[in-house]
């Protein structure tokens, strides 16, 4: 039961006298944000010539594999504990059968084994889900349509597993089959990859605020159809829910809320709910609004870490966020 306030009355009690100055207001501070809470997702290609900022992404660049090496390097600096992979592939090399989601060879798993190499403290997260090696766009197999879903979670093993290989330490399923959590757990504990931690997107909804995301790994021309047959209706808290329990009891160690800020009741529930460690991602179009306003002179930028802990306030442990080295740097500037 949460605690029942006792407030004398006015002016016994004036609530000002705790915001009077910055040590008070230190000293009462309900909430805190560090570096620590951040991973800093980045796009790396493989494709010559599209490395460099990402047009509706505004100061987001795609990497080469130098640039994420760099990119690691500089999160160790700064104190940020973890960097997630998004691979810009070849689109003349995307296929129906998605045949390079599991290729030890390509650039997501090249990555990680490049940034393990530059920064082997920093914790590697990758991306599960085909859309970055599917012509279709889709996060899974599609036949006459239909997104296929015992088939693809076949298929989300074989890359789950080779990104293991290569040295990921957290997999992110961001593909919204059913059933793939215990399917990933089942098959990392016999590859013996018990160590390797599962951060589930396990309420990721079907949402607009994807568009530039889109932009930056290529999709945006290739998607056929949309993704709300497998992604949670934005009206549904407790379908979310659900789909939160159903991935702990699978095996899930961690838990993701996409979108962030539209869905900050949804980050709430789930950890009051079920306690587990709670992350939202900061998506690409939250990012654009924020950037674009502040580079239109309509918000300072100071906007990025109240946006922040607007997260932490709602219970996620943790935010990914492509303002992860800037916020890093601001805080350290105090």
């Amino acid at each position: 039961m949460p605690a029942t306030p006792i407030i004398a009355p006015f002016p016994a009690t004036r609530l000002r006298r705790l915001r009077r100055t910055p040590a008070l207001r230190a000293l009462t501070a309900e909430h805190s944000l560090s570096a620590a809470n951040l991973i800093w997702p980045i796009f790396v290609t493989e494709v010559a010539g599209a490395e460099g900022e990402i047009a509706s992404m505004p100061g987001v660049d795609r990497l080469t594999l130098d640039g994420a090496k760099r990119a690691a390097e500089r999160a160790m600096e700064l104190g940020i504990p973890a960097i997630c992979i998004f691979p810009h592939s070849d689109p003349d090399l995307k296929t129906e059968g998605c045949e390079r989601a599991w290729d030890e060879n390509n650039i997501g798993n090249r990555a990680i084994r490049a940034i393990k190499q530059a920064a082997p403290d920093l914790a590697v997260m990758t991306d599960i889900a085909l859309d970055p090696y599917n012509i279709n766009g889709h996060d899974g197999f599609v036949r006459d349509g239909i997104i296929l879903n015992d088939e693809t979670v076949e298929a989300l093993v074989r890359m789950a597993l080779a990104q293991a290989e290569a040295g990921a330490d957290i997999l992110g399923p961001s593909d919204m089959m059913d059933g793939r959590i215990g399917a990933l757990r089942a098959a990392l504990e016999r590859a013996g990859h018990k160590d390797v931690a599962i951060l589930s997107y396990a309420a990721k909804f079907a949402s607009d605020f994807y568009g530039p995301f889109r932009d930056a790994v290529g999709a945006s021309g290739r998607l056929v159809g949309d993704k709300k047959t497998y992604q949670i209706n934005p009206a549904n808290r407790d379908e979310a829910l659900r789909c939160v329990a159903r991935d702990l009891a699978e095996g899930a160690d961690m838990v993701m809320v996409k979108p962030g800020m539209p869905y900050l009741d949804v980050c709430r529930e789930v950890k009051d709910r079920f306690g587990a460690p709670t992350y939202a991602y900061q998506v690409s179009g939250e990012y654009a609004m924020i950037e674009g306003a502040i580079r239109q002179g309509w918000l300072k930028r100071d906007v990025v870490l109240e946006s922040l802990l607007s997260f932490r306030r709602a219970g996620c442990d943790g935010i990914l966020t492509y303002y992860a080295p800037q916020a890093a740097e601001a805080l350290a500037r105090g």
